[in-house]
């Protein structure tokens, strides 16, 4: 960790992230979440404390909103009568540039879509669809 302050710089910012899905760049993405956890728990044995700890399954979460063009370019690449839902399996690739030119790389795996939707309202300017997706695991650089 750099403990020296940020001097007449900037930090990873939207501005540095690439995002990769499918063998592309994504340039129509407004937003990118992912997060991972490990469930742990406490067993207690004689007294008031524990005595030792188990872990649980390991779940991986992933969500992206993208412009709509960007999910109609997803679909018009499929076969006819397939659905956003058939896709194959693929990665999120994002990476992040830092002001030394430094990359660090994350890589949310095998992800695929379950749902497909649109929400529209009057005086919308532009059409941003949401998506939670089913991901294996996250590579953390």
């Amino acid at each position: 960790m750099n403990a020296l302050p940020l001097i007449n710089g900037q930090q990873h910012s939207w501005s540095s992230i690439e995002v990769r899905m499918l063998d592309n760049i994504v340039t129509g993405i407004t937003s990118v979440n992912y997060d991972d956890s490990v469930m742990k728990e406490n067993h207690y044995g004689a007294g008031d404390l524990p005595v030792h700890r188990g872990r649980g399954k390991y779940e991986a979460k992933a969500s992206i909103t993208l412009y709509n063009y960007e999910v109609e370019a997803i679909l018009a690449a499929l076969p006819r009568g397939k659905r956003l839902q058939d896709v194959p399996a693929f990665d999120v690739v994002v990476s992040y540039l830092d002001d030394t030119n430094d990359i660090i790389t994350h890589v949310v795996r095998n992800c695929e879509f379950n749902t497909n939707s649109r929400g529209i309202s009057q005086g919308d300017t532009k059409i941003e669809v949401s998506f939670d997706l089913i991901c294996s695991h996250i590579e953390w650089n």
